[in-house]
């Protein structure tokens, strides 16, 4: 059974940044895909940022350029660099893994409903 365990959601100002973590377990996928999403109290949960097994990369149009996903394979730890943070990121965040298939990063982030692995989230609240 897949595991993920985020970390390092918090209170910052505009502006500011902060790096979540999400430590995965038991995950033996050779092909995967896995992401970072965020939902609101009473909004659907939109995707952020996903990266699969070859290194390729997708992103919601409102965090390009200030968010960066990265994995570090030896560490199945998977993580989400957020810079110039802006109240609207304020959001609870999950990471998400999926054994993946034929289709690419834009895909799986369009289609939450289809990772088979979630964790608890970590919440991050950005102030003005």
């Amino acid at each position: 059974q897949v595991q993920l365990v985020e970390s390092g959601g918090g209170s910052v100002q505009a502006g500011g940044s902060l790096r979540l973590s999400c430590a995965a377990s038991a995950y033996t996928y050779s092909t995967y895909c896995m992401g970072w999403f965020r939902q609101d109290p009473g909004k659907e949960r939109e995707g952020v940022a996903t990266i699969d097994s070859a290194g390729s990369t997708s992103y919601a149009d409102s965090v390009k350029g200030r968010f960066t996903i990265s994995q570090d394979n030896a560490k199945n730890t998977l993580y989400l660099e957020m810079n110039s943070l802006k109240p609207e990121d304020t959001a609870m965040y999950y990471c998400a893994a999926t054994g993946g298939g034929a289709s690419g990063t834009w895909w799986w982030l369009l289609h939450p409903n289809a990772f088979d692995y979630w964790g608890q989230g970590t919440q991050v609240t950005v102030s003005s």
